[in-house]
């Protein structure tokens, strides 16, 4: 039986952007959202470094692994994997528009292929009981009737899936590339709603162009959860109220000072990892004081020093100092 999770908000997967050093630094600022890794495809699993690719810290769950693939047996693999790490959730990425997605045939292009999906769906949850959830988009290039959505959408629910998030915005695989099918599709959110409508006993989450906790409370009296991206990491201290506005915890008065003193035992702790640089971390840091003086001296000073081979956590230190003056 798959343990319920509790996910009003959620911070998306995003490729190059949510590794695992930004939700370690997420993880200080919002105990309660759920985070998700960076879409890792199951050949990189089996065939690369696992270690390196499966890689968190326990304090950053709750958090899903999100999977690229189309074989049953090798995400159920996969899972097993993950499960046995600790992770809190399997998601199946379907919507996932980049040209080596659609080349591999999974991703976005299985919008195409319910009936896979559903055997994905089915062999994850066989393999491990953790939940298993869905990303998905409300349909691909042309094929983006509601009823279409309807039979996807009702294909992994009769496989038994956990969770579905779905991008309120259909995905071309041809002719856009994965920046723009962010943003000139245009968003349906009563798309997402009607799903909910038509299946209210399954957990349906919406995901695309929310900025604020404003508009996601107004999407949640709709839906059971909501996914925020780009904004997540462009305004990280957006979240520093989230455990207490929709989990009831108590009201906690961080500010992005604690956060970056709590970053600097663990960057001194990574950077004793082989491979480990000082930008891969402090990178994610870039827009932690937006708004505060002297913000964009520290990002010139991060920006300009923390890329020198011999950077360490002084570099930081001396970053957040400028910040002070």
């Amino acid at each position: 039986m798959s343990h319920a999770l509790a996910r009003k908000i959620c911070i998306a997967p995003m490729i190059d952007w949510t590794d695992r050093h930004y939700r370690y630094m997420m993880r200080l600022i919002t105990k309660r959202t759920i985070l998700y890794t960076e879409m890792i495809t199951t050949n990189a699993i089996i065939h690369g470094s696992r270690e390196h690719l499966l890689q968190y810290s326990p304090q950053e769950n709750p958090l899903t692994l999100q999977l690229g693939g189309n074989n049953p047996k090798d995400l159920a693999f996969c899972a097993k994997l993950a499960k046995e790490l600790g992770f809190s959730e399997i998601n199946l990425n379907v919507g996932c528009p980049s040209d080596r997605v659609s080349q591999g045939e999974f991703g976005l292009s299985l919008m195409y292929k319910p009936q896979l999906v559903k055997e994905c769906v089915v062999a994850l949850k066989t393999a491990v009981n953790i939940p298993v959830s869905v990303k998905c988009r409300i349909g691909v290039d042309d094929k983006d009737s509601f009823d279409e959505l309807i039979y996807f959408i009702q294909s992994i629910v009769d496989a038994k899936v956990d969770f579905i998030c779905i991008h309120a915005r259909k995905g071309w695989l041809k002719g856009l590339s994965p920046k723009e099918n962010r943003t000139i599709p245009p968003l349906k959110y009563d798309t997402v709603y009607r799903i909910k409508q038509l299946f209210p006993n399954n957990q349906i989450g919406i995901n695309g162009g929310i900025t604020n906790f404003n508009e996601a409370k107004t999407h949640l009296e709709k839906v059971d959860s909501v996914m925020i991206g780009r904004e997540a990491y462009h305004n990280p201290m957006l979240f520093k109220d989230v455990d207490h506005f929709f989990y009831n915890e108590k009201l906690r008065h961080i500010t992005p000072f604690d956060v970056a003193e709590n970053l600097i035992q663990y960057i001194e702790n990574e950077l004793k990892t082989p491979g480990t640089k000082l930008n891969h971390i402090t990178r994610h840091t870039l827009n932690l004081f937006n708004g505060y003086p002297n913000a964009r001296l520290y990002r010139r000073f991060l920006s300009e020093n923390a890329t020198r081979y011999d950077a360490n956590v002084n570099v930081f230190e001396k970053a957040l100092k400028t910040l002070r003056s």
